[in-house]
């Protein structure tokens, strides 16, 4: 089975993470795509939302498609993400399944500064989706990475977490940039709220 794993904070997931998963699903004929919360990912800090709270969201998102599914792995085993330890994990779990990791354009050139990178790579292929205001420039990655990322061009939609979150903090509408069910746990929650208001 192919099985391409989504990663990130997700703080909120929206329906540019999913159409990202939906294009590389079809792209490159995946099975199933896995989406995957980090507790506290390496690279930035969670703006609002617990790590409970950001599974729930990403499962109330992911719950209607029967090829999409949620892992909690990395929010229960706490602490700070790094995928090196996540894949091997799933390589024990899941032994006949090919891992692909899709990652956004502005994460394919920090690449080399993941933890453990070159034993990453020999365990996954990385797929990276563009993003608008992200150049893809594969030439400038260490040799041994260039062979082990793929490119996946997506509809171009400028949605961003962190626009989401500046948004309902203002009190605007996010109707349409996150999937229903999520901007009801939002409200209901009373998530990314202005301290303010």
């Amino acid at each position: 089975m192919k099985v391409g794993i989504m990663g990130g904070t997700f703080d909120p997931i929206h329906m540019g993470h999913l159409l990202a998963a939906e294009t590389v699903k079809d792209a490159y004929k995946l099975d199933e795509v896995w989406f995957m919360p980090s507790h506290i990912p390496p690279h930035k800090h969670a703006a609002g939302a617990t790590g409970e709270q950001r599974l729930d969201m990403t499962k109330l998102a992911t719950e209607d498609y029967l090829d999409y599914s949620t892992l909690d792995i990395e929010v229960v085993r706490g602490g700070v993400s790094y995928t090196i330890d996540t894949i091997q994990l799933l390589h024990k779990e899941y032994p006949n399944t090919t891992f692909y990791f899709i990652i956004g354009a502005d994460m394919v050139n920090y690449l080399p500064k993941w933890e453990r990178i070159e034993e990453l790579v020999q365990q996954i292929t990385f797929i990276g989706v563009g993003r608008p205001g992200f150049d893809l420039h594969l030439d400038d990655l260490p040799e041994f990475l260039q062979s082990r990322v793929l490119l996946a061009e997506m509809p171009q939609v400028d949605i961003s977490s962190t626009a989401i979150r500046r948004r309902l903090a203002s009190g605007n509408s996010v109707r349409f940039m996150v999937p229903d069910s999520v901007l009801t746990y939002i409200t209901r929650s009373g998530l990314y709220e202005s301290k303010s208001r």
